[in-house]
């Protein structure tokens, strides 16, 4: 009797499942219909006029600058740094020449994929320590970024 009541379960979760899906269905159907005929009258539709950008955030990217400069440049340090450092280019370099003296094929693969994107996130970081520096020059031009085309309306010619 046993070998009968896990049966009858298994079919009773089945139709739990069904039933659950069933119910999914019901409820993402009205919702579809409602975006399908442009979304009238619906909070939930198509998107507004709020949900757009106001500003290019000018004012917050200079706010943040000094953190941004600081948390690129210890990156860099880090990155930079010798066989010593955890987390440096050099310091994955030595594991990959350390699996490849063991004779570990498939560790020294997998290191060597990942000294690949390191190097890389050197490159990026640096283009990146060099864009933040023309970015510092325009928030000292521009007060902070606290001028036009930010949408606080303090710019010239707001078109409304």
């Amino acid at each position: 009797m046993p070998a009968a009541n896990r049966h009858s379960a298994g079919r009773r979760a089945a139709a739990l499942g069904a039933l659950a899906l069933t119910g999914s269905l019901l409820v993402a159907a009205p919702a579809e219909a409602a975006e399908a005929g442009g979304g009238k009258g619906s909070p939930s539709g198509a998107p507004t006029a709020a949900s757009t950008p106001k500003s290019d955030g000018a004012k917050g990217i200079c706010k943040r600058l000094p953190k941004t400069e600081e948390r690129i440049g210890k990156a860099l340090e880090r990155l930079n740094g010798n066989a010593t450092v955890v987390g440096s280019v050099a310091r994955l370099e030595q594991r990959v020449a350390d699996a490849k003296a063991a004779g570990h094929t498939e560790i020294e693969t997998y290191l060597n994929g990942r000294l690949t994107s390191r190097k890389a996130l050197v490159t990026t970081l640096q283009a990146r320590q060099k864009d933040l520096k023309s970015v510092s020059t325009w928030c000292a031009a521009h007060d902070q970024g606290a001028g036009g085309g930010n949408g606080s309306g303090s710019g010239s010619g707001s078109g409304k």
